[in-house]
């Protein structure tokens, strides 16, 4: 797979084609559909919102908890050369979370590049904790995440982790403000992380929501990162994609325990040949991460 040079990408969408990889046990129930090429660098549109991503998000939260996270515990020249790295290869999609702290290492990395050319998702952890005291709502937290990114405008915001299905009434106030916010153009997309069966069922046909992160792998099953069999969660995404909704596919890789070649080539298989995501996030955690799920990307062909 040839490298792609930021310049390069800034004048034209990467494009990338490669064999259909053998499918899989999991695939042998996929619906009938017609293939196209799939690339992690193509430019996409998530769901309705209007905003156009690369296929894959370079996360920034792997083991993250109390304001850190895999990636900001590497260091800032780590996180430095990643990222740098990840944006020359037309990576353009940045996942990050308060909960991570990668707030002020996205900053630096992104720092003079024109604002159109990438695309901020961040998350808003309702909960009281050691490290937080929440306000609420939204709007403090979002004033804050601008100010530690240095931009006027969030592309998405979620409300980080919902475990159960009465997230809606919970969490209202924070929905009513990143309504507001979303109104006033400080927000382009709202929605919601799920980590439960009962909050992404919810969430695949509430109203409010533009963008769901989605816990989805060819297995599933708790072991491997996701709140039930990976075919129910299927179902789940398929409704949620037909009303509109945007998804992105999180655990891929099954929070790194599948990691032989043969295992991603399936999950990802599943995941785009089943037309479950409109892109993923993956917490690669160096420049050789990066170059290998690209590479297993380009691998696989997405339902149309």
């Amino acid at each position: 797979m040839s490298r792609v040079t930021r310049r390069q990408f800034l004048k034209t969408s990467t494009a990338g084609a490669g064999l259909l990889t053998m499918a899989p046990r999991a695939l042998q129930a996929a619906e009938t559909a017609t293939a196209g090429p799939l690339n992690g660098t193509d430019i996409v549109a998530l769901g309705r919102t209007g905003i156009r991503v690369s296929r894959l998000a370079q996360g920034t939260g792997y083991n993250g908890y109390n304001h850190s996270s895999a990636h900001t515990r590497q260091g800032k020249e780590a996180f430095d050369r990643l990222l740098h790295h990840s944006l020359d290869r037309g990576i353009t999609f940045i996942d990050m979370a308060d909960l991570y702290g990668s707030h002020p290492f996205v900053q630096e990395v992104v720092k003079g590049l024109p604002r159109d050319r990438y695309a901020l998702l961040t998350k808003i952890w309702p909960r009281k904790a050691d490290w937080i005291a929440p306000s609420g709502g939204a709007k403090q937290e979002i004033d804050r995440f601008r100010k530690e990114l240095s931009v006027d405008q969030i592309d998405v915001c979620l409300i980080h982790c919902m475990t159960d299905a009465q997230w809606p009434t919970e969490h209202e106030r924070i929905r009513d403000e990143l309504s507001e916010l979303k109104e006033k153009k400080v927000v382009r997309a709202v929605g919601v992380s799920c980590h439960d069966l009962g909050a992404l069922k919810v969430a695949a046909e509430h109203p409010w929501v533009d963008v769901i992160f989605a816990r989805i792998n060819h297995i599933g099953g708790k072991q491997y990162s996701c709140d039930a069999p990976a075919e129910e969660v299927a179902a789940v995404l398929k409704t949620a994609r037909k009303g509109g909704k945007a998804v992105v596919g999180m655990k891929i890789f099954g929070a790194g325990k599948l990691i032989k070649p043969e295992e991603k080539d399936a999950s990802l298989n599943f995941v785009f040949s089943n037309g479950l995501v409109d892109a993923i996030t993956v917490g690669m955690l160096n420049p050789k991460e990066v170059d290998d799920t690209l590479a297993h990307m380009a691998q696989v062909r997405q339902a149309s």
